[in-house]
């Protein structure tokens, strides 16, 4: 082992046992006194918005407006938290003995392995109900957003949170394995690809410790002939285009009712032509680059094999930088390989389907499951799709997006568990049965 390695070892062992210190007196802190350092964390992401969202944009390119609306969001969900019901208080249930209590206690020291395409919202997303429900945190984020984890950490300390209840640590993925192996380290959260969640998991499963899985998407968005055709067309533009792709809610494949094609593609075509890369510290800035040069190689590559594979050029996929595109539409039929990947970029796919049937087919004919749109303005079938679509989600006449108040995960190899809502405060604490006499 070189001594860089070793003095990593060592400084990862000293900031996970900090952790652990810190645990054993956070867990001891009320329910409502943790919930008064998260309203001040709330008004120091309000407060350094701007600023916070040019860390954002520095480190993967997000255009500003962006940036700034995903640090809003953070500040949002914060204070969703902050005002949070405990239901982590113990609930009595009605047996025939004098005691009979469910509680809820946390697990500990846990690990969050964080993306780059939503700097703060993933991390935040994982760490609020996590620190919240008296565990504490060390994160290991993409490495092209250190400063974002530096930011976030520092927030924390600000906001009056003992030291070492949030930890962001600059290391890279192969130590992943050596965190989670380590004893301290209870339970992880991971957001990212499908490989990166099942080597994760795996590791987990061998150490017997929890794992919550949000892994990638291929959703659908679904217009019938009885939609909105111009707001669904605009909807349908940003869903695929925002963070230029690069969100595994995104809209990735556009199921158009035959009847409506005609209709539906022009309005589809003009709003997603609107979308041309600029400046992202420009504020009018809709779309910039992508985070990596090796993200577009590899979307690029995609592009290719769809292509090569039957795929109908709608309009081109233009590559003008190392990683910006002027976007690209491709019309795809069932069997080709790249309905079964996820495309992490501004590259959507169109399918058209006869009939409401053939159109769930189509949506579910993927390995994801993580939230799909459907666009109707009809009761029974909105009900036909929300009963029978394979996702975490399903949007009705609007485009995806996570909301604090509301639960959010995936199904199939979309992962496990869930984020958001009062529910993500159950998600790393042992139940315990107290029953006696």
């Amino acid at each position: 082992m070189s001594q860089q390695n070793k003095k990593m070892t060592k400084e990862i062992q000293n900031k996970l046992k900090s952790a652990e210190r810190s645990f054993q007196d956070w867990k001891t802190v009320s329910f409502s006194e943790r919930k008064k350092l998260f309203t001040r964390l709330a008004k120091l992401l309000d407060r350094d918005s701007e600023d916070l969202a040019k860390i954002i944009t520095e480190e993967m390119g997000k255009p500003i407006s962006q940036a700034v609306a995903e640090v809003e969001k953070c500040a949002l969900m914060t204070r969703y938290y902050a005002n949070a019901e405990n239901v982590l208080k113990p609930e009595k249930v009605e047996t025939e003995f004098r005691i009979s209590e469910i509680h809820y206690a946390p697990k500990g020291v846990i690990l969050g392995v964080m993306p780059w395409n939503f700097p703060f919202w993933q991390v935040l997303r994982f760490a609020v109900p996590t620190i919240l429900a008296g565990n504490t945190v060390v994160v290991k984020h993409a490495s092209i957003c250190f400063g974002s984890g530096n930011a976030i950490e520092k927030l924390f300390l600000e906001a009056g949170f003992p030291k070492a209840v949030f930890q962001n640590l600059e290391v890279g993925h192969e130590v992943v394995k050596e965190l989670l192996e380590n004893s301290i380290v209870k339970a992880v959260s991971l957001t990212g690809s499908e490989g990166a969640g099942a080597e994760v998991a795996a590791t987990a499963g061998k150490y017997i410790k929890k794992s919550l899985l949000e892994l990638g998407g291929s959703d659908a968005f679904i217009v019938l002939d009885d939609a909105d055709l111009e707001s669904a067309a605009v909807s349908a533009a940003k869903a695929r285009l925002a963070n230029c792709g690069q969100a595994c809610n995104a809209g990735k494949r556009f199921i158009i009712q035959k009847k409506i094609e005609k209709d539906f593609m022009p309005l589809f075509i003009n709003e997603y032509r609107k979308y041309v890369p600029g400046d992202p510290m420009d504020p009018e800035t809709e779309i910039a680059g992508m985070a990596r040069p090796d993200l577009a190689d590899e979307l690029e590559k995609q592009y290719t094999t769809a292509l090569e594979n039957g795929a109908e050029i709608i309009l081109p996929l233009e590559r003008i930088s190392e990683t910006a595109f002027m976007p690209g539409l491709i019309k795809v039929k069932t069997g080709n390989p790249v309905l079964q990947q996820e495309l992490f970029g501004p590259l959507g796919m169109v399918m058209t389907a006869k009939n409401d049937k053939e159109a769930l087919e189509l949506a579910n004919d993927i390995p994801f499951g993580l939230a799909n749109s459907v666009w109707t303005a009809d009761r029974k079938r909105q009900k036909f799709f929300t009963d029978h679509l394979e996702s975490g989600t399903v949007s009705i006449n609007r485009e995806t997006s996570s909301d604090p108040r509301l639960p959010f995960g995936g199904a199939k190899s979309s992962g496990y568990g869930v984020e958001l809502s009062l529910l993500a405060l159950k998600e790393f604490v042992t139940v315990k049965t107290v029953v006696g006499e």
